[in-house]
């Protein structure tokens, strides 16, 4: 439905639950940009008769910036009788998260930008506001597809110029030489573009913690988007954790690597918080030493990261006998690559983690009556074959409490927390039957397969290319379709029958994300 100023939705005065009448809270959710991971995951999994999230219908698109005054207006309009706001400080001052590493935005238009939670607040003192802000990142490859245009020929230049200066401030030999060499390889004013939004966007997040220290934000998370222990995306972060001690907000702040799935992580504190519970996970690990294990595009070892996030949904580690659901982590203790190249045979994947015991203790806990929320990170970009496999044999696809295997590892442990925390609250019902089959065919079926086999095999004899894939629902996104649909008939056969693939569109223009429409028709 079409609420205030042409937003949607809106609330609802109450809902039945058990012979209960319980109002509705109605939460304001701006997010991270218009993919379907930042809009559709975060709505399908928290809006519900007891949370109404609420969401502007104009987020731009990609490279376009999200019109910002539009987005101010319908802030001002659906806080004055919200419950509570998850926002994405990276929309609300650049329009967005690629549009934080083009934009040519004053540093006092920003800062006004900011003002409009102080307003909020003052406006609505009992609005619970729950943000986050990126640390911008710096990939380490050359590629204009995300970046300013001369990333795509000194990106990789750049990173290591970071990397470089970064050893150079540590006071390692050679390294001043290495920043001399790298900085006559880069144009000065590519050079110089960078660094001023680079300090001008770590000067907005210093800003965002004064939001905190003022009492306007009751909690803030810092992601890392591609994040490397070196660099300047790590130098950043160092201001960052710098300022979170001097102001003495480190109840209220975490710092940990990455992005897409913060409107979820957020969004599941909120009902946390709604509910008056933390609930208490149960880490189970393929292996012993996946807790140690540094992901790619990551700066820590696994198991940080996991209590980071699990913090920053509100919930708590607790021993098994003592947990509300249970996250199941497939991570290797060392290794990960990327889920294109699967069946990985070797000793990471093989002898180090031992799957089929691994296998054994969720059926247990699933047996036994406690949720398990399965966190894939056994692969980066995809979900792992084999664990598919096994599920789809023992007929389980359809029993755990979530499942999540897409893109970066902290991608994926955020999604697989919120999963659990939702299937705390709303159980099992055709919205969380429609996402947990989503999430089988999209991070298996298309992030591990058919994304790989349509790149090579397919997108040369139709004239496109990984970047340039026509059409948002055009001939490459009909042969994606096809190829899903046989890749669930041939590894899900348990289900296939329930599974319906209803749309399927390329948002970005690109290979990389997908929108899915699946829809579970329960037998």
């Amino acid at each position: 439905c079409i609420g205030q100023a042409g937003f949607m939705p809106l609330w609802c005065l109450g809902a039945q639950r058990k012979g209960m009448v319980i109002f509705m809270k109605k939460i304001v959710f701006l997010p991270l940009d218009e993919r379907p991971c930042n809009v559709k995951f975060p709505l399908t999994l928290f809006n519900s008769e007891t949370m109404q999230v609420v969401v502007p219908t104009q987020l731009g698109d990609k490279k376009t910036p999200a019109d910002v005054a539009a987005l101010e207006e319908f802030l001002r309009t659906e806080c004055t009788n919200a419950d509570g706001l998850v926002i994405s400080l990276d929309m609300l001052l650049y329009g967005g998260l690629v549009p934080s590493r083009l934009h040519q935005l004053p540093e006092n238009e920003l800062l006004c930008r900011l003002d409009i939670l102080r307003a909020l607040h003052m406006q609505n003192p009992s609005l619970r506001i729950f943000a986050f802000h990126c640390i911008m990142r710096c990939p380490t490859y050359s590629s204009a597809d995300e970046e300013p245009d001369y990333y795509g020929v000194y990106g990789a230049d750049i990173h290591a110029l970071g990397v470089a200066r970064h050893k150079a401030q540590q006071g390692e030999d050679g390294a001043c030489e290495a920043v001399r060499k790298l900085e006559a390889k880069i144009p000065p004013k590519a050079l110089e573009d960078y660094l001023t939004r680079r300090m001008g966007n770590l000067t907005m997040n210093l800003a965002g913690l004064s939001l905190v220290e003022e009492g306007v934000v009751e909690f803030l998370s810092v992601p890392q988007d591609d994040a490397a222990p070196l660099g300047f995306t790590a130098m950043d972060q160092a201001q960052v954790r710098l300022a979170v001690r001097k102001k003495k907000v480190q109840d209220k702040v975490l710092i940990y690597p990455g992005a897409d799935e913060q409107g979820m992580t957020l969004l599941a504190r909120m009902r946390n918080m709604l509910e008056g519970r933390r609930p208490a996970v149960y880490v189970e690990y393929a292996s012993v030493g996946a807790p140690l294990v540094v992901p790619q595009f990551e700066d820590r070892p696994l198991g940080e990261t996991v209590r980071c996030q699990l913090a920053a949904a509100g919930c708590r580690q607790a021993a098994p006998e003592l947990a509300d659901f249970i996250l199941a982590v497939t991570a290797p203790p060392a290794g990960i690559v990327g889920a294109a190249v699967q069946p990985r045979l070797n000793l990471d994947y093989d002898v180090r983690r031992s799957l089929t015991p691994f296998f054994g203790e969720l059926c247990f806990w699933m047996d036994a009556g406690k949720p398990v929320s399965v966190c894939d990170n056994a692969y980066c970009n995809g979900g792992d074959l084999e664990l598919l496999s096994m599920l789809d044999a023992s007929g389980r696809l359809m029993r755990v409490a979530g499942y999540a295997g897409w893109n970066t590892s902290a991608n994926t442990i955020g999604t697989a927390i919120a999963e659990g925390v939702r299937y705390l609250y709303e159980g099992v019902d055709a919205r969380f039957l429609d996402f947990l089959a989503l999430r089988y065919v999209e991070d298996c079926g298309y992030d591990a397969v058919v994304r790989q086999s349509v790149t090579s095999e397919d997108l040369p004899a139709m004239g496109f290319d990984y970047f340039n894939a026509g059409e948002a629902e055009g001939e490459v996104a009909a042969c994606v379709a096809r190829r899903l649909r046989k890749f669930i008939q041939e590894e899900m056969s348990s289900v296939a029958s329930h599974i319906v693939l209803e749309c399927v569109r390329l948002p970005w223009r690109r290979m990389f994300e997908l929108d899915l429409d699946v829809r579970y028709t329960a037998p």
